[in-house]
């Protein structure tokens, strides 16, 4: 039985990954999944949301855990997996990027989100900067995130989407090969990706090499679009 922990990408939460916890359950295997700061029930103000505060939530869920977890990451908080992995390595038995931002030391999510000039996403997002945060526009919802899922999910998305804080975005990770490069990495690219497409994703693995890439055939969403296709990669992961 392996421990998995799970995190949401931007404006999502813990619900992304409702139909994903019971099948790795069934498996055997634990599952956690994060409403990080801010986000969801996590009821922080989001202009006090940093990274530093979303980095120091993940490591004392951690640390509360005995043993080693299998961290997982989608979309932008594969910065997250990143840094925390740098932080606990000796907890991260597997670093998983999901479609995930799979960033350099010194560099930015925003960064490589920049060079992405394919994906859809950037003219429906909303900057509030009094708030220090985004919101994106619910008339890109299906096409951008859900174009391969139900129904329900956009309606669902249309509930529960919030705010998106922006400074983690902006701060440069700090990884070291001492911790975060002997941390096992692994990659599960979605090729037919709007939002993060296969281009940026292919660039940061390639940069960052993983010791292995697996493909699906997915939107941005691969949790509610093939939730068990998923689970049966994660469950091939735990037993690498």
């Amino acid at each position: 039985m392996k421990t998995f922990i799970l995190l949401h990408g931007s404006w999502h939460s813990a619900w992304n990954w409702h139909k994903v916890l019971p099948l790795l359950k069934q498996q055997g295997h634990e599952a956690i999944a994060l409403d990080l700061p801010g986000m969801g029930r996590d009821k922080t103000p989001i202009n006090e949301v940093t990274m530093r505060s979303t980095v120091e939530k993940i490591c004392a869920v951690i640390d509360s855990i005995d043993g080693s977890v299998i961290l997982v990451g989608h979309s932008k908080n594969g910065i997250m997996v990143s840094q925390v992995a740098e932080y606990r390595p000796d907890k991260i038995e597997k670093a998983v990027y999901l479609a995930a931002y799979l960033v350099p030391n010194g560099k930015t999510q925003r960064e490589y989100s920049a060079q992405d000039t394919g994906g859809i996403l950037k003219p429906f997002v909303t900057i509030h900067e009094a708030l220090r945060a985004t919101t994106l526009q619910p008339e890109i919802y299906k096409e951008g995130l859900y174009h391969d899922c139900d129904d329900d999910i956009t309606e669902l998305g249309n509930l529960l989407l919030s705010h998106e804080p922006i400074e983690s975005g902006m701060t440069p990770l700090c990884l070291t090969d001492e911790n975060f490069g002997r941390v096992r990495r692994v990659y599960i690219e979605c090729t037919e990706d709007r939002a993060v497409t296969p281009f940026i994703q292919r660039k940061m693995y390639t940069e960052t090499p993983c010791e292995r890439v697996y493909q699906m055939q997915t939107s941005h969403s691969p949790f509610f679009s093939r939730p068990q296709e998923l689970t049966d990669i994660l469950c091939d992961i735990a037993s690498m």
